[in-house]
């Protein structure tokens, strides 16, 4: 399968020697040899012949992957308006646990034969370099069978997850086909993305094809499968947040037959090249927390920002804010929790940390670069899942049998380019400027912060490591993980020795900065129900959504500190008395009448002369009806009413509304493009505070070096009724007040100086 000539060049900069392929250290300086494999994205029945090495790098291995041999270079890039399809990939990086990412282009051939081809990396594939084999990870029809019915579930809870975002960039075909469908452990990966016909697919299909692998389900679920693929056939189920709420549902029904058990180690140390620590943590560095007998475990990195002007304190203040709020979080047993509630409730917590130094920051008068701040990311285990929420740039990986997944994404102005399309990653870390943070906690009001958490169901014994930049940075913990970190997972490493062994390698390898990590490791029990999983499909969706945007109004956790997560009741609630409907109508009917009965004799009573006839005609209409008001809804959508966001609506042009923007209908016409009945709805943003920053721009109060040619929102959007109701918002009843009216933008600061992050 390889070339027994070709050799891998070390990517140390000042090495760079060639090694044999066989080899996983550098023969001259030991560092650890990266090995990139990589898809070839082509047309044709192979981009090369194995053996053969290309454009003097790249040596083919099968039909369509390849090894890149320089892997410490650059690789050739096209022009992105040139390849268009390459956008889909960028704009995706979000989701690059499962949706592999742009190395770079591979241009063969001169003239009439010339070739350009797209080179992903990280796909789908299962590495064992004891017998030095590579090959592709099954595809997930494949291995549907032989998984635990826990795992069966966790797949579809990822492609239903995707669903809505793969289907904004065109590319959802991906989730319903099965050579690009692939399984990586737990974890659902996609082998290439798949781009749309002019029909773009919807719930049904994916129903039909989930269809298909009810036959294979463990016996615990096969009835739960088979009636969440009918329920999605026949459109009982119709959007994707109802999906993941059923199998929500599901999972924590399977969850009750997996025992977890956790261990916490924390450490931080100065480094070599600093005066004094600015990071912190939680637990204190050095301690070993387990979960059980501990009730609760919780992780926290941070790193200060602000040099002496107090980035430590800024650090230190984040854990003792989030500490608090995260003790109350817990209290309520896991299965009464609604975990995308939860997942709101620490962005919450994240935002009173944040207002707590922004504050202290206030009182002390400090502006611009004097402002103290900090990055943050946290770890909350919690039954069979994991929450991970991060601000800045330090990570989250996760870490299995299977590899090594960087599950966060640095909020810096490199990422930001790769997100917005502009460029490819490993071009944009290229840049002067794209280290600088584009958020941090502390440099402004929590009205312009937009901390980012995900849940990952666990299946399988894992490590997450957070850490700092100290360690993160020129890819330590990718070239070290298999060595120092994987072997907590086979039983041949001690976690306190290997937290230790980390902050050596961050001080000696990288050295330029302080060092704080965290490692969590997460062992599993689990054995397989006895009993049947039953599937709740609710009869209609539109009462989350109803019930959603009426938290608004509640108090909420920024105002109130000991705000707990909603709690879902064990039995219905007491039902008030009241008067039956069928009476209320009538009533309401008859009070109406008469008090326009009133009205109008009380108006002739008092101007007999002047005439009931206005100069202006008005239509005749029924006065009951003028007198009893309209109950709002989708269903009759009108002009002037204002429509609110509750989840994140992407929109094309690298444009997206994030949840809590309001839109003001101006007009209603039929589509002739869409289904019979569909219509498109022509909108004004509204420039409120409740839509706060756009989801794809970024806090120009955090750092100066943001370009300008990131785009803001549009004035009017156009959107179709049925992606309306797909994306789950609700119309503002006729009684509240209007929110879309012009407001005063804060002012812009300057951010702090922190050589560390350029």
């Amino acid at each position: 399968m390889e070339n027994d000539a070709a050799t891998l060049y070390c990517t140390n900069e000042s090495c760079q020697a060639a090694n044999p392929l066989t080899h996983k250290f550098c023969l001259r300086c030991s560092t650890p040899l990266t090995k990139n494999y990589l898809w070839a994205v082509v047309d044709g029945p192979s981009v090369g012949s194995p053996g053969e090495i290309l454009a003097d790098r790249y040596l083919v291995l099968d039909k369509f992957l390849l090894l890149d041999t320089k892997p410490g270079l650059l690789a050739l890039t096209s022009e992105l308006d040139n390849l268009q399809p390459l956008k889909a990939y960028l704009r995706l990086i979000p989701y690059r646990l499962h949706v592999p990412q742009v190395y770079g282009a591979l241009f063969l051939g001169d003239g009439p034969s010339h070739r350009e081809i797209l080179l992903l990396e990280k796909p789908p594939l299962l590495v064992d370099d004891k017998i030095q084999q590579v090959q592709l990870a099954s595809e997930l029809t494949t291995a549907w069978r032989d998984a635990t019915s826990m795992r069966q579930l966790n797949w579809l809870w990822q492609i239903a997850h995707l669903w809505q975002p793969l289907a904004s960039e065109g590319v959802v075909s991906s989730l319903l086909d099965s050579n690009v469908l692939r399984v990586e452990g737990s974890l659902v990966r996609l082998l290439k993305l798949r781009f749309d016909a002019a029909t773009l697919p919807e719930l049904p299909q994916l129903g039909q094809f989930w269809q298909q692998l009810v036959s294979g389900a463990k016996p615990a679920i096969t009835e739960f499968i088979n009636e969440v693929s009918l329920s999605l056939i026949q459109g009982k189920i119709n959007s994707s947040d109802q999906l993941i709420g059923v199998l929500d549902r599901g999972l924590a029904g399977l969850g009750r037959s997996q025992t977890p058990s956790i261990k916490i180690i924390t450490k931080t140390d100065t480094g070599p090249s600093r005066q004094r620590n600015e990071d912190a943590c939680s637990p204190p560095s050095g301690t070993l927390v387990s979960k059980p007998p501990q009730p609760t475990a919780l992780a926290i990195v941070c790193d200060g920002i602000g040099g002496h002007e107090g980035g430590n304190v800024a650090s230190n203040l984040a854990i003792e804010t989030i500490q608090q709020q995260v003790q109350q979080l817990t209290k309520v047993p896991y299965d009464h929790i609604d975990p995308s509630l939860l997942l709101n409730d620490l962005e919450k917590v994240v935002a009173i940390a944040n207002d707590k130094i922004s504050q202290r920051n206030d009182s002390e008068n400090r502006q611009g670069r004097q402002r103290m701040g900090t990055t943050l990311v946290m770890a909350l285990p919690v039954a069979h899942e994991m929450y991970i929420t991060h601000v800045g740039d330090s990570r989250a990986y996760w870490i299995t049998r299977h590899g090594c997944y960087q599950v966060t994404l640095d909020d810096d102005v490199a990422s930001r380019e790769v997100r917005l399309g502009y460029a490819i990653y490993r071009e944009a870390v290229q840049q002067s400027s794209a280290g600088s943070l584009v958020q941090a906690l502390g440099m402004g009001p929590s009205t312009s912060l937009h901390p980012t958490s995900g849940r990952f169901m666990l299946d399988e014994d894992a490590v997450f490591l957070l850490t700092s930049d100290g360690l993160s940075d020129f890819d330590r913990v990718e070239e070290y993980w298999e060595t120092e970190i994987l072997p907590i997972l086979v039983g041949e490493a001690n976690i306190t020795n290997v937290a230790d062994r980390l902050v050596e390698i961050a001080n000696t390898k990288n050295g330029h900065d302080n060092v704080t990590i965290a490692l969590v490791h997460y062992q599993v029990q689990y054995w397989e129900p006895e009993i049947t999983i039953q599937a709740f499909i609710p009869e209609s969706y539109s009462a989350k959504t109803i019930d959603f945007s009426s938290r608004a109004t509640a108090p909420t956790l920024l105002s109130s500190p000991n705000h707990k997560t909603q709690v879902i009741p064990d039995t219905e609630p007491a039902k008030r008395r009241s008067l039956p409907l069928q009476w209320i109508v009538p009533l309401i009917f008859v009070v109406a009448a008469g008090a326009l009965g009133l009205f109008v004799k009380q108006v002739r009573l008092r101007s007999p002369s002047v005439p009931l006839i206005s100069s202006t005609p008005i239509p005749t209409s029924n006065p009951t009806i003028e007198a009893t008001p309209i109950q709002r809804s989708l269903a009759n959508l009108s002009p002037g009413w204002v429509i609110k966001t509750n989840n994140q609506i992407t929109l094309g042009n690298n444009q997206s509304l994030p949840p809590g923007a309001f839109l003001q209908v101006i007009n209603t016409k039929p589509n002739p493009k869409t289904a019979s009945g569909n219509f498109s709805v022509s909108m004004r943003v509204c420039a409120n505070k409740s839509t706060q920053t756009p989801a794809n721009t970024n806090n120009p109060a955090v750092t100066s070096s943001v370009p300008s040619n990131s785009k803001p929102l549009p004035e009017t959007v156009l959107l179709d009724f049925s992606q309306l109701k797909r994306f789950g918002v609700s119309v503002l009843p006729e009684d509240a007040t209007s929110p879309c009216t012009p407001v005063t933008q804060p002012p812009v600061t300057q951010p702090p100086d922190d050589s560390s992050r350029t």
